[in-house]
């Protein structure tokens, strides 16, 4: 089977392909390539988790499994002050979203290559965004889950896009497991957007 974007080097052909983005109101120049996420352009699980998140201004935020950064790029710019984490395992990913915040003029980010939270030592954040990697396996869906609750401060907040057919309801299951509350802030052709906020 050939590799998929849940994995550290690629192997698959470089295909660089370059469009704009319009998200919560900022213009977004991308770039993208074989061997990652959604590699044609911003999907919609993605667009629609970017759409319903709530960034608070100065918010120390993370975005695990960041891809080639549409959603903790936009983070970043909604935090303002703030700053932003984003990690994923796939090294090209990692360099995509660092060439991408370079181009876009996104200088509060920090983005490191990072199996699930590894890279991260300590830190800690008020917001935990993530478009979990479905196809790497629910274990690892549910060790993005706990690893968010472990870091997230008192009163932060983890916000997850996951389609209904794809396992939403027991992702649900395991996040109520985990957080004081959870609540499906919106749905959209079969994709699901939960907040489950730590106590």
């Amino acid at each position: 089977m050939a590799d998929h974007y849940y994995t550290s080097q690629p192997a698959a052909a470089h295909d660089r392909k370059t469009w704009e983005a319009l998200l919560r109101g900022q213009t977004f120049r991308l770039v993208s390539d074989a061997g990652v996420f959604a590699k044609g352009g911003v999907d919609f699980g993605s667009r629609t988790l970017i759409e319903a998140m709530d960034i608070p201004e100065g918010a120390e935020v993370l975005d695990v499994g960041c891809g080639y950064g549409p959603i903790g790029l936009t983070a970043a710019k909604l935090a303002g002050r703030g700053h932003v984490w984003m990690i994923d395992v796939n090294s090209r990913a990692v360099e995509l979203a660092k060439e991408n915040a370079a181009a876009n003029g996104v200088n509060n980010v920090s983005i490191v290559e990072s199996d699930l939270f590894s890279a991260l030592g300590d830190r800690s954040f008020d917001v935990v965004l993530t478009n979990p990697p479905i196809r790497a396996g629910k274990a690892t869906v549910h060790a993005i889950f706990e690893g968010a609750y472990e870091r997230l401060r008192a009163g932060g907040s983890l916000w997850v896009v996951i389609q209904k057919k794809q396992g939403a309801p027991s992702a649900k299951e395991k996040l109520e497991s985990l957080f004081s509350k959870v609540e499906e802030v919106t749905k959209d052709k079969g994709y699901r957007i939960y907040k489950a906020v730590k106590a």
